[in-house]
């Protein structure tokens, strides 16, 4: 029986509820673990799928309980778990696989609606083309070895948007296709009164007309059949 584990990565959740957002989408049996608590998944539990949310935390000025994590996915990654991390939890993926020089501050925050090409067909992601979905990070995945590591999307200012770690079901995935656009707006808005970074950015993204192509539902569906 498949079984879901979901690493909650969040700090605010009155304005970014990862699990809440997950979960209506994806039909299987699932428990969630607050990471900023100290509380992650025991993998002797039965786990067959695990996701690693995102984060208003950054991946380059990591916290012991962002550590625990990273050690935790690579016990998963060995034990052949299905694995998608999203924004922060797909620069975690990479911290934990690849090493700390394959994240860094991106040149440029992406905030916002985002045209992603999809370089070529994927079981999780779909077939190749280009789609817009929510973005909103500070930091970002680079430099992977493409030996091991199989790049599937960018845009425009984000080399590596999605990426897959070459014969195993693990995914990262650094916009939100979880995220509609009524998330969308409180996300923004609570980044807005909490002090953000990129404040210009965001208040541009918050006037803006959403674009969701619902990424989200495809995602979802293939996830849960791998």
């Amino acid at each position: 029986m498949k079984k879901l584990a979901i690493i909650d990565n969040s700090l605010w959740p009155d304005i970014y509820n990862p699990v809440e957002h997950w979960t209506v989408r994806i039909g299987l049996s699932w428990r969630s673990f607050r990471a900023i608590d100290g509380y992650l998944p025991d993998l002797d539990d039965g786990y067959s799928h695990l996701i690693l949310t995102g984060s208003e935390a950054s991946i380059v000025d990591l916290e012991p309980w962002a550590l625990a994590e990273a050690a935790l996915v690579k016990e998963a990654v060995e034990r052949g778990l299905t694995i998608l991390g999203s924004c922060y939890g797909h620069q975690l993926l990479a911290l934990a696989l690849a090493g700390p020089e394959c994240v860094r501050r991106a040149p440029r925050p992406e905030i916002g609606w985002s045209r992603v090409e999809v370089l070529k067909a994927d079981p999780l992601l779909g077939p190749a083309g280009k789609l817009f979905v929510f973005s909103s990070h500070y930091d970002e995945v680079y430099n992977l070895d493409r030996g091991r590591f199989e790049v599937l999307a960018r845009s425009r200012h984000c080399g590596v948007q999605a990426f897959r770690l070459r014969g195993k079901n693990v995914w990262g995935l650094q916009a939100h296709p979880e995220i509609d656009p009524k998330a969308a707006g409180r996300l923004l808005r609570g980044m807005l009164k909490k002090g953000f970074p990129g404040q210009d950015l965001i208040r541009t993204a918050l006037r803006s007309t959403p674009r969701d192509d619902r990424w989200i539902e495809l995602i979802s569906r293939n996830f849960v059949c791998l």
